[in-house]
């Protein structure tokens, strides 16, 4: 293979969507995971029909042993992946500590970071044998400040951050590039899965305002990838004009 090769983790929808066929517009084979089915079959015929070559595989992050699987069954000539985005993550709920679900926290501390840390353990370690890689996580606003009811979805963003900077000071050494990604109010599923597939109450977050997008996100993760060897993207903030700051958005007056 003369293509460089890109993984997209939570590739099913929104911004991992976005961000597997914008990196295959730039030229990568690419390797996709989600959890549905039917989402990931259709992304790989779109990419299959871009001309470039993709592996397609059902894989929950939040599973270790899935985890470990996915990267030691890929083909050989496969596992030499030069950009990894981790971009399975969600929000659960929106409430107080007092009143939070535990089985929410569970959810995003399980999909959040540690399916984060399991897919850059298996994959990192072709990297630094490599001397060559670029990480992107995909962070959050949430991440570098908190916001009402936010609590533990905020935790585990600022984890993120912790974790790429972590990342960045470890890997340098073997010439890996590590970029930590914060979107703001991104208009994806995320609310739908927020407020557990309520669409009404998910469409109020983005009314009065014109939000980000899923390709705005990609975008970025493309520019990224594309610096030259010697520049890397440390930490890239992306906020719609309307969001000065987590928590607050400047809405159209009625």
């Amino acid at each position: 293979m003369t293509s460089k090769i890109a993984l997209v983790t939570g590739a099913t929808a929104g911004i991992g969507r976005a961000t597997a066929i914008q990196l295959a517009k730039a030229g990568f084979d690419m390797i996709v995971c989600g959890r549905r089915a039917d989402n990931l079959m259709e992304l790989s015929d779109v990419l299959s029909a871009m001309g470039i070559k993709v592996i397609a595989k059902v894989v929950d992050v939040r599973n270790k042993e899935e985890v470990i699987d996915f990267i030691h069954s890929l083909p050989l000539e496969w596992q030499d992946i030069d950009v990894l985005v981790n971009n399975a993550g969600l929000a659960a709920g929106l409430s107080s500590f007092a009143e939070g679900d535990l089985d929410d926290w569970d959810r995003m501390v399980d999909t959040n970071i540690k399916g984060l840390l399991y897919m850059s353990r298996q994959v990192m370690p072709h990297m630094v044998k490599r001397k060559s890689g670029h990480i992107i996580n995909i962070g959050s606003i949430a991440g570098k400040e908190i916001y009402p009811n936010g609590n533990v979805y905020c935790g585990t963003k600022h984890a993120v951050d912790a974790l790429t900077k972590s990342m960045r000071r470890e890997l340098a050494e073997h010439k890996i590039r590590v970029t930590g990604i914060h979107p703001g109010a991104v208009e994806t599923e995320f609310s739908i899965v927020r407020f557990h597939g309520d669409t009404d109450k998910a469409a109020k977050v983005y009314m009065g305002f014109e939000n980000l997008v899923a390709d705005d996100i990609a975008e970025a993760i493309v520019w990224c990838v594309s610096r030259p060897a010697h520049v890397n993207i440390n930490d890239l903030v992306i906020m719609p004009t309307a969001q000065p700051a987590a928590g607050l958005i400047i809405r159209d007056k009625a």
